[in-house]
């Protein structure tokens, strides 16, 4: 029966989210997510029959790939419709395009562009406008300057930035490969690679590709890859071909004739998962994920592998992760837009109100003046009309056309800094910063939350052994060989060990002393486990040991038992071989008890040469107490020590071991044979039989891992949180390897209360219950509750895994068998009704509950969340967007980063660990995460001051200028006469203003470098965009309008009844134009000067120059000369000589720019006395700063002992190498290289010759 219930999404009380496990992938379809239960069995089937009369239901494996054969993919029935009639395979090429242009189309498509900017077709109009000569009162010339100006500057940068695009399309494309053409492997370009090619790839070569693998130089066809460009992790992982793949698919020849038909799920964004069959030989063999190998990932280890193409390009899983490439601007953009369009507005009222002015004043004045005719007999009324498009030609000036192209400039001078900047380049990988985009710098400075990835972000992926506790006593502090501590550190020579690979950092020598005396066997016995008790594989070349892991963990922790004498050699199916202080042992392995999330433990059961039997496990230590034997001495002093070790932020595991009698084993082996090849449940079945064996354990010790942070990571999390910047960290990582980076990197510290995803879901539910019974009974109460979650006062921070935030989201899917029921039987209008007020119910409860769960996890001062997939992180990016409204930022590094990266309003790679899949979606990238504060804190905070100082600037500069023509209709009878010459209105934003201010756009600065990281407070008037806002907007234009006011009416009372020395009066139309034109030209840039807060020799330089270009260019379009060349363009012939020779006009130039400027010094000298700013008094400061000591990382409290919270071991994500080890594939002698194999096959050929 259907009920409202059904459809409304709740928490589902029988299944709690599980912290250990990533929800499994970002498009799961509810097929894969839940099977259909024994009730609804008999519904599906008479469903299914129901829709067996309609149109077939299109299969899941839809993607058909035939091998060696580029002719079944171009088939009609594999052909998609892309315009009108237009047809073309929907099999993707291989090329890659990120380039917006090409030779033929740069020019129309960026015109196109450029003219949708408003203010640049708003000019485009008005210069169409200017050939009219009944409206135009001023010369065509004046607009089209500035505006080829302006599009000229802009395509030149436009193209700059797509040739770089074709330079890295190109780059990429023309990577090689060998692909099987007419029967032999020939080089081809990854953009020529097809569906269903097979290719041959070789060691330390990227893959092209997602293809399938066939074969391998590796015993078994395995084939190792680093997937570092993928899931950020640069442990190797395994690939495995099918068996029958590598048993016939070896020779080149068998390549060529391989004809294999494989049917596969379309191409979709899910890495950890493939669905497929391979069709070949008259028989079908299952595909899955182990088997591919995903584009972007690294062969490693492996000589050569073979494989045929299923994806291609656009088509590829990582292309299909990469996200939408967004457009993004700056709140400042659209701020500036919106100012425009005032501008506009104002524009247009002006224009109106002056040619209402005319059409009265021809009705009063014009019509009965004589001397005023002009041969046309317009009425009033049309001239007013005429008068109007003559007055938004005359005050166009308004709306700046050099303002865009300025900003532009401006941003593309501060992309160069962050370039160029020395203190943000990272010499170990040779990294320098780069600034990916000239368009966001000011936004770096008005950042509220930054969403960061972890590994390899804020870490460096790289594990190292630091203590360990042995039967109660702590190892790794500074210590001689007699115990002793010391005051200086001294690495411990580890030279007595040939097996040392000389890379581990350790000081203690006391407990080298306890190695190699072999009085304490428990020590032995502990670092002997290390040797034994893992899945690490093997690989043994030129003399050299190399270890490969399936965690970065287990690798450090077997590499620190070779250093301390206990080596792992080599390993078969069944047996270890270990050295053990020199002496090589092999041991008879029974059993590998493997590691998964649930267990969070691994142990080995090995035969002693002796013929005893022992288990050895290692695991998490909230597992392994819980099956320790009652009776363990060492239980509580190991307590207090994995205390000790979480306090300290380290990553901890705990050794035990137990003796296992022949019967025991006997019986338990039985049971565990039965459980491996159970045909349902295996791994329930598998972790029961384990779970029988591991108890009553003998505990050894525990060893302390340190995850390194990249160096200075909290220093850099302190100044930012110091800056009001809210950090979240959005890692695939389990919870408490997370939870321990918090601490490492001081996002939490042990004054902080942490809340859990169980924590805060009853929170969350209990306020959307209450909101929806308020909502219920008062129909005006349904905006959201304020009141805040939790009582201020105290730290908080909130951990949250993925699981939890589907959870908490609503972001579950919906159970199947309502889906069935609803959507295949036949409804009455009044159920329809129902399931529609449902679904809007159910819409408007999830946009509820995430506003809540935003609103609840921004009053935390750190949220971590953890096992999360890239949909989600970009998820969490976007609802910070959505329902704060706020800047946000995202940094990582690898490409599972790229969603979010895209997402936020800047993003961030971090380049020269993982790949390059973040750097290249990215806006800004570098080296090392403790960069983001000097590009935040400096570069990000002085691009946001200098472009609001700037557009202030721009917009009072233009306001001064254009308002003299409004003050100026007043007297000449609402004419649309300009008050200025047209050279210099030209001129005037192209070179008589313009570099002044353009300098302060790029060089200006409060304070130094230096003190804005002291002071991050300085950071917030950005957060808060006190600079640049409406109100700041209209001070310049209140500023202007006075300005204007000054610049006309004190010349125009000078003139009024004046004589000259000469007995002349100067006061005609063209002395006045220049009088009012050189007094705002003074002005305009000396105000520049009072803006300035960092003086250099090129500021100074720019202003003077700036007015003595000036008068210079003045003089010579007044001159005699250029007007008999030109008599119809410059008509104020000997206007300057004449005007400026009268000392009376010096004064009057003076007296208007000081009455414009006082005021402004008196108005900066009180504010800065009464009411400074914090910039003001730092830089009143700034001497004594000089001389004081550095700011200093604040150090964290530690109390011994106290910390409640577990540090953990973190296994790889996967399981480990148990299945391949225990399987046999990976043991045997390792085939012949590609060379040998060639070789070896044309001495076949011939030796088949000769005997012929």
């Amino acid at each position: 029966m259907y009920s409202d219930r059904d459809s409304e999404t709740t928490f589902d009380e029988d299944s709690q989210p599980n912290d250990e496990v990533m929800p499994y992938s970002d498009d799961e379809t509810e097929d894969e997510l839940e099977s259909p239960s024994a009730v609804e069995l008999e519904q599906n089937r008479i469903n299914r029959e129901a829709e067996e009369s309609r149109e077939p239901v299109k299969k899941d494996c839809s993607w058909q790939v035939k091998a060696n054969d580029r002719n079944f993919h171009e088939q009609p029935q594999f052909k998609k419709t892309t315009f009108l009639c237009f047809k073309k395979s929907k099999y993707a090429g291989n090329a890659i395009k990120t380039y917006k242009y090409n030779a033929i189309t740069f020019l129309p498509l960026n015109l196109l562009e450029q003219f949708k900017r408003v203010a640049n077709f708003y000019f485009l109009v008005l210069l169409i406008l200017q050939t009219i000569p009944q409206i135009t009162t001023l010369s065509w010339y004046t607009t089209l300057l500035p505006l080829l100006l302006v599009l000229g500057i802009t395509a030149i940068k436009d193209l700059v930035d797509d040739i770089a695009r074709h330079r890295m399309d190109n780059e990429i494309n023309n990577r090689t490969c060998d692909v099987m053409r007419d029967g032999r492997f020939k080089t081809a370009k990854w953009k020529d690679i097809q569906v269903g090619d097979v290719i041959r790839l070789k060691k330390n070569a990227f893959v092209p590709a997602d293809i399938l693998l066939l074969s391998s130089s590796e015993p078994n066809s395995l084939c190792y890859v680093e997937t570092a460009e993928l899931d950020g992790e640069t442990n190797l992982k395994f690939k495995m071909s099918l068996e029958i793949t590598d048993r016939y698919l070896q020779e080149e020849s068998a390549m060529a004739e391989f004809d294999g038909f494989i049917e596969c799920e379309e191409p979709n964004n899910r890495l950890d998962k493939f669905t497929g069959t391979l069709f070949w030989r008259s028989r079908t063999y299952p595909l899955d994920a182990d088997k591919i190998l995903l584009r972007g990932c690294k062969i490693r280890n492996t000589d050569f592998c073979h494989g045929v193409v299923i994806f291609a390009g656009g088509d590829t899983k990582i292309m299909k992760n990469s996200g939408k490439t967004r457009f993004k601007r700056t709140k400042i953009d659209s701020l500036m837009n919106y100012m425009v369009y005032t501008i506009f507005v104002v524009l247009i009222l002006l224009s109106a109100g002056l040619a209402i002015g005319h059409t009265y004043w021809e009705q009063q004045i014009g019509n009965t003046s004589w001397y005023l005719y002009d041969g046309e007999d317009y009425s009033p009324p049309y001239r007013g009309f005429l008068n109007f498009w003559g007055y938004i030609i005359v005050l166009n000036t308004m709306v700046p056309i050099s303002l865009y192209v300025s900003v532009e400039v401006i941003r593309l001078g501060q992309s160069y800094f962050i370039n160029w900047d020395l203190q943000m380049y990272y010499p170990e990988k040779d990294t320098p910063a780069k600034a990916r985009t000239t368009t966001l710098n000011e936004q770096l400075g008005q950042i509220h939350y930054i969403f960061s990835d972890k590994t390899g972000t804020l870490t460096q992926n790289i594990m190292a052994f630091k203590k360990c506790c042995i039967n109660g006593q702590t190892y790794g502090e500074s210590r001689d060989g007699s115990g002793q501590l010391q005051n200086h550190e001294e690495q411990v020579d580890f030279s007595w060990n040939m097996y040392a690979d000389g890379k581990l950092t350790f000081c203690d020598h006391y407990l080298i002393e306890q190695i190699r005396s072999g009085k304490e066997t428990e020590v032995r016995q502990f670092f002997f486990l290390l040797a034994i008790c893992h899945t690490v594989m093997v690989d043994a070349s030129d003399g050299q040991l190399n270890y490969q892991a399936a965690s970065p963990d287990e690798g450090a922790l077997v590499t620190a038992a070779r250093n301390f004498g206990f080596v792992f050699l080599s390993r078969t199916q069944n047996t270890i071989t270990i050295s053990e202080m020199g002496i090589e042992r092999t041991y008879d392995v029974l059993a590998i008890l493997d590691f998964n999330s649930d267990r969070k433990r691994m142990s080995v059961i090995v035969k002693e040469p002796g013929g005893n039997i022992r288990l050895y496990c290692k695991g998490a230590d909230t597992v392994i107490y819980e099956r320790l034997h009652p009776v363990n001495r060492q239980r509580q002093i190991t307590q207090e020590a994995l205390d000790i070790f979480a306090n300290e932020t380290l990553r901890t595991l705990c050794l035990c071991y137990k003796d296992i009698s022949h019967d025991e084993y006997e019986t338990w082996n039985k049971k565990f044979m039965e459980a491996s090849v159970a045909s349902s449940n295996r791994d329930e079945a598998l972790d029961n039989v384990y779970e029988e064996i591991e108890k009553n354990l003998i505990l050894l010790g525990a060893t302390a891992i340190e995850d390194k942070l990249q160096d200075g990571v909290p220093e850099t999390i302190s100044k930012l949180a110091k800056a009001d910047i809210k950090i979240w960290v959005l890692t695939g990582d389990k919870k408490e390897t997370a939870e321990n980076i918090g601490f490492s990197c001081e996002l939490l510290t042990d004054e902080t209360t942490i809340c859990y995803g169980e924590d805060i879901s009853a929170l969350l539910q209990t306020r959307l219950e209450n909101q929806n019974n308020k909502a219920g009974s008062d129909i005006n109460s349904s905006q959201r509750t304020n009141e805040p979650f939790f009582q201020s006062g105290r730290n908080r921070a909130l951990i949250i895994t993925g699981s939890w935030l589907n959870e908490i989201l609503l972001e579950k899917k919906k159970k199947k068998k309502k889906k069935l029921l609803k959507l295949k039987f036949p409804r009455t209008a009044e159920e329809r009704e129902k399931q529609s007020q449902s679904k809007r119910r159910a819409d408007v409860n999830k946009e509820q509950q995430q506003r809540n769960f935003v609103d609840l996890a921004c009053e935390c001062s750190a949220v971590i969340c953890c096992r999360v997939t890239p949909k989600q992180k970009a998820m969490v990016v976007e609802l910070v967007k959505k329902y704060k409204k706020a800047i946000t930022l995202a940094i990582g590094d690898g490409a599972n980063d790229v969603n979010m990266i895209k997402t936020a309003h800047i993003g961030v790679g971090i380049s020269g660990q993982e790949g390059m899949q973040a750097v290249m979606s990215s806006d800004y990238s570098f080296g090392q995460f403790r960069y983001l504060q000097r590009l935040l804190l400096v570069h990000g905070r002085w691009s946001y001051i200098r472009m609001c100082k700037f557009l202030r600037y721009f917009f009072y500069k233009n306001f001064a200028f254009t308002l003299v023509h409004f003050w100026y209709s007043f007297f000449n009878g609402y004419s649309a006469q300009t008050a200025y010459e047209d050279w210099f209105i030209t001129l005037y934003n192209v070179l008589y203003s313009s570099l002044p201010v353009l300098l302060v756009g790029l060089l200006d600065q409060d304070v130094s470098d230096k003190l804005s990281l002291r002071f991050p407070g300085l950071y917030i008037s950005g957060q808060k965009d006190l600079l640049f806002n409406y109100k700041k907007f209209f001070v310049s234009l209140i500023h202007g309008i006075i300005t204007s006011l000054i610049i006309f009416f004190i010349p125009y009372g000078a003139y009024l009844q004046t004589m000259g020395q000469d007995g002349e009066a100067p006061s005609d139309y063209q002395s006045f134009a220049v009088t009012a034109a050189s007094s705002l030209i003074v002005t305009v840039n000396f105000q520049m000067g009072l803006d300035t807060s960092y003086w250099t020799f090129v500021n100074a330089f720019s202003i003077f120059g700036s007015i003595a270009l000036y008068f210079g260019i003045m003089f010579d379009l007044h001159s005699a000369g250029i007007h008999v060349l030109f008599p119809s363009n410059f008509q104020f012939t000997g206007t300057a000589p004449n005007a400026l020779r009268q000392p009376y006009l010096w004064l009057t130039i003076l007296l208007s720019v000081a009455v414009c400027l006082l005021p402004v010094v008196a108005v900066r000298f009180l504010s800065m006395t009464i009411w400074p700013s914090a910039s003001d008094k730092i830089q009143k400061n700034r001497k004594k700063y000089k001389t004081e000591e550095q700011w200093k990382r604040r150090q964290s409290t530690f109390r011994r002992g106290i910390s409640s919270r577990r540090s953990a071991y973190a296994f790889s994500h996967q399981r480990g190498y148990a299945d391949l080890i225990a399987s046999g594939r990976s043991i045997r002698k390792k085939r012949a290289p590609l060379d040998a194999v060639l070789h070896h096959k044309v001495a076949e050929d011939r030796q088949v010759g000769e005997t012929s």
